[in-house]
């Protein structure tokens, strides 16, 4: 992909979620809950992602295999997540996340959860650039880092998954009402969902990066899993969602945080 054609894609992807995300505030606006908030991000950052990643590039060009099998990974990844975010915040009012932030904004709050969506759709235009880079490189030969990219797309994608059925499992037991989750995964990292995510996310410059030089613009791919990084760990992800466990789980919680890390699914010594 040349650097005009790059510029294109990534406009278009730009213009879609910076209208999705719009839309996103307007209906939290309208009814008075963000709890469809993520789930939207998620289903539109995949799809226009999907979409750019089929698309031709070049006069008469058509997909080659590599777009459609990087079209195939983001838009399974899309689903999964989507409709697992979907289901659990179908039954609860508000997000609690956005929540405690609307409160903390006060009056204001209407304008600041617009530029915070907003900033979210910034998030989600590098992403999906990524993808788009990693579905257009040019090299035509099946390469060992095409193979390694989608595997650690699909553990990604596994591990995430554990991490939620785990945690919904917890949670779905009356006696782990007040209780903090530290089984399984959730033993090893507070965040396993969060760490998996990022996970995804490194997928994609390995598979975008071609040392042949047949694709420089690959190494923009890098920018995702810096991106998301930096998204979970010191913005949107864990701090606020830390900062609600401190206050509904007390002691509990802050016990767990002195046995378990915060992201990676180490042993904490």
């Amino acid at each position: 992909m040349s650097l005009s054609q790059c510029l294109i894609v990534a406009a278009c992807i730009a213009a879609g979620l910076i209208a999705i995300m719009a839309c996103a505030w307007a209906v939290q606006r309208k009814t008075g809950s963000s709890r469809w908030v993520d789930a939207t991000w998620t289903f539109g950052t995949g799809g226009v992602a999907f979409i750019a990643a089929l698309l031709p590039v070049g006069a008469g060009s058509w997909p080659h295999w590599r777009q459609f099998a990087v079209a195939v990974l983001a838009g399974f990844w899309c689903l999964r997540l989507g409709l697992h975010i979907a289901a659990r915040n179908r039954a609860i009012d508000d997000d609690p996340r956005y929540g405690s932030l609307k409160a903390q904004w006060g009056k204001d709050a209407p304008r600041r959860m617009f530029w915070f969506l907003q900033s979210q759709a910034a998030v989600g235009i590098v992403l999906a650039l990524s993808i788009a880079l990693a579905a257009h490189n040019p090299n035509p030969a099946f390469r060992i880092q095409d193979l390694v990219g989608a595997a650690i797309l699909i553990v990604a994608i596994a591990g995430e998954a554990i991490a939620d059925r785990q945690l919904r499992r917890f949670a779905s037991d009356p006696a782990n009402r007040r209780g903090v989750c530290d089984v399984g995964l959730w033993r090893w990292s507070r965040h396993p969902n969060y760490f998996f995510e990022w996970l995804a996310w490194t997928a994609y410059p390995v598979i975008a990066i071609d040392l042949s030089g047949q694709n420089p613009g690959g190494w923009v791919a890098l920018l995702a899993p810096i991106c998301m990084y930096w998204v979970l760990v010191h913005v949107s992800g864990i701090p606020p969602l830390e900062e609600h466990m401190l206050k509904t789980r007390g002691d509990m919680y802050r016990a767990y945080q002195r046995r378990t890390r915060a992201f990676l699914p180490l042993p904490k010594f």
